[in-house]
């Protein structure tokens, strides 16, 4: 019973896959057009942001530091400003600050990144499953006879499975190619996060005090060595 029910749904045809297919194509290519164009607006300019921020900090010019930041339009950017506030507290507070930050941001970066994902690792399966139910077609017109007629119906069928295999590569691998371009879009960004933090924690760090020992006198044997008596009679004809 289970399995005539089933052998219903299926003689149904994988018109519906293809459907579904094309819905989810559209929905992907989507996803891919809007984070190109926010990585495209927003990824530009970051090395000479760098350079005249770590400048003005160096200058002590916080004000303007502020403002060249609110004039950029990177996520570098809109990282960096919230947690400038911390930088007079010290390396350490600048640094979780940001890390903070970023990860608030991160968010935003990731967003329909999961659907991408989600699309390019099913989809072919879901080719796949379109596929099966074109065989099981294939092979219930081929029950029916092996006249011009049912040999044309299982063609047919076997050229939609086919089809269906390929309509679900189709969609998969921009997918795939999207989600991965676009993570490493999101590493770049974190690295160059990184970067800056590191550099403006570097000019807010008190320098490491150098301890030197005095020189030895002449002829004074270094600490903790004891000199033969043949040094010590040299060491008296020299003064």
């Amino acid at each position: 019973m289970l399995v005539e029910n089933l052998m219903k749904i299926s003689l149904l045809g994988s018109e519906w896959v293809m459907w579904l297919m094309i819905g989810l194509s559209i929905l992907s290519f989507g996803v891919i057009a809007e984070r190109w164009f926010y990585f495209n607006k927003r990824g530009k300019g970051v090395d000479q942001l760098r350079d005249e921020l770590v400048s003005l900090v160096a200058a002590g010019d916080l004000g303007g530091a502020d403002s060249l930041l609110a004039t950029s339009n990177t996520v570098e950017a809109q990282v960096i400003r919230p947690a400038l506030s911390a930088l007079p507290r010290g390396a350490a507070s600048l640094s979780d600050a940001i890390e903070s930050q970023f990860g608030r941001v991160r968010k935003e970066l990731e967003r329909g990144l999961n659907v991408l994902g989600t699309i390019g690792s099913n989809a072919p399966f879901i080719g796949l499953f379109g596929t099966v139910i074109g065989v099981i077609m294939a092979f219930s017109h081929l029950g029916e006879g092996q006249d011009g007629a049912a040999m044309s119906k299982v063609m047919g069928a076997i050229a939609e499975a086919l089809v269906a295999t390929a309509v679900g590569l189709f969609v998969a691998i921009p997918a795939v190619i999207g989600y991965n371009s676009f993570q490493k879009k999101v590493n770049e960004i974190e690295d160059n996060v990184g970067s800056i933090s590191k550099e403006l924690s570097s000019l807010i760090q008190p320098p490491t005090p150098l301890t030197l020992s005095p020189p030895n006198s002449v002829g004074a044997a270094p600490a903790g060595v004891e000199r033969s008596p043949l040094a010590e009679k040299r060491a008296a004809a020299v003064a």
